[in-house]
């Protein structure tokens, strides 16, 4: 075989697109509403290890063991609730892209205001303080300062 031919033949190998090892989901749904029902939970499921990707996105082993989960429980009948107070009880608020308001949730927005808030207004105080801490001349010395005031003026 010659040269040139062997060596196109090496470069065509290369430009074939190489199939990764991802496994395509088929999953098989008794109704529409149940594939519409696992759609809408997997694209508001965060993943845990991903963080930034919901379930549906993710091809991570914990995302693909979650999918599968909701999958058995959409299959088995159970609401979107059921299957989102599943998730929370077992990876906390943090599965979900829109976690409810609580308490340590308005902690982690509420505490970097009121930090501000109070650094400022300690600031405030401070400066008030120093204004009123400094002392005022007396007679004597207003003259006095008046005096050499007078004399720079006059060398200048």
């Amino acid at each position: 075989m010659n040269k040139h031919l062997r060596s196109i033949l090496v470069a065509l190998c290369f430009c074939v697109p190489i199939v990764a090892n991802a496994a395509i989901e088929a999953h098989e749904f008794d109704s529409p509403e149940q594939e519409e029902l696992f759609r809408e939970l997997t694209r508001e499921l965060r993943c845990p290890k991903c963080q930034n990707n919901n379930i549906s996105d993710s091809n991570a082993g914990l995302a693909q063991d979650l999918r599968e989960k909701t999958y058995q429980m959409v299959k088995s009948g159970s609401d979107k609730q059921q299957v989102l107070d599943y998730m929370v009880a077992r990876y906390g608020n943090f599965v979900r892209y829109d976690p409810p308001l609580t308490p340590a949730v308005l902690t982690l927005w509420l505490a970097p205001i009121g930090i501000i808030f109070i650094g400022g207004f300690t600031v405030w105080r401070l400066a008030r303080r120093k204004k009123s801490a400094q002392p005022e001349l007396d007679s004597q010395e207003q003259q006095r300062l008046a005096e050499l005031l007078k004399q720079t003026e006059q060398k200048k």
